[in-house]
């Protein structure tokens, strides 16, 4: 499998220099902003809000519990071991953002509109990213077995070192680099495979969505 493929060059947040603690309520109003701040170990639950912004906001060992934010809207942000499992953020406009090291199992994340985004070594298994528009996204070392792609739209995506066992790629992965991740299967079209780069190893299990037996 190939190593050391360079990344792809995203937009990083644009945090202040000093952020400020910042405390959230325990319930949100429609279209409620909070800029410019620091939110530490705090355990958000049973909250639903639509169309909340965080602007310039950084999240350190948070945890959010039966949470729904529809629509938020995420700008120069970042999530650091955060556990956001079953967080559903469908929706949602993001740009500007990383993930790191975070719990993000079965997170909802469909119908978004994704921007400059870097998910490093976080556990996405199950995640929804279904008719999600992605360009410039970037996950590495994470893992993301049984995701949903389904007709999502990935523009200068990548995948560095992933798990992507049993991941519903439905959709085109044409000049996708799956070659350095792990897999036993796909849920894929073959029509949605052609021009995807993958390694030699990676072809015995490619070959079998098409139907085809390959004799060793």
């Amino acid at each position: 499998m190939s190593e050391g493929r360079k990344r792809l060059k995203l937009e990083t947040p644009r945090l202040p220099g000093e952020l400020s603690e910042l405390t959230l309520p325990a319930a949100f109003g429609t279209r409620e902003m909070f800029e410019s701040g620091l939110v530490e170990e705090q355990r958000i639950e049973e909250l639903e809000a639509s169309r909340v912004v965080f602007d310039g906001v950084k999240f350190r060992h948070v945890t959010f519990s039966s949470v729904k934010l529809q629509e938020i809207e995420l700008t120069d942000v970042v999530f650091e071991k955060c556990d956001l499992s079953n967080v559903d953020l469908s929706g949602a406009v993001i740009h500007r953002a990383e993930f790191r090291s975070c719990k993000m199992l079965g997170v909802d994340l469909s119908d978004c509109t994704l921007r400059n985004i870097l998910f490093e070594d976080c556990l996405l298994d199950y995640a929804n990213f279904r008719a999600s528009t992605a360009k410039g996204i970037v996950y590495a070392d994470s893992s993301m077995n049984s995701s949903d792609f389904g007709m999502s739209k990935l523009s200068k995506t990548e995948f560095h070192r992933c798990k992507l066992d049993r991941a519903q790629l439905g959709t085109e992965l044409k000049g996708i680099d799956l070659s350095d991740c792990e897999f036993n299967s796909l849920a894929a079209r073959p029509e949605d495979l052609r021009g995807c780069i993958i390694s030699r190893e990676q072809a015995f299990i490619v070959a079998g969505i098409f139907g085809l037996v390959v004799k060793e």
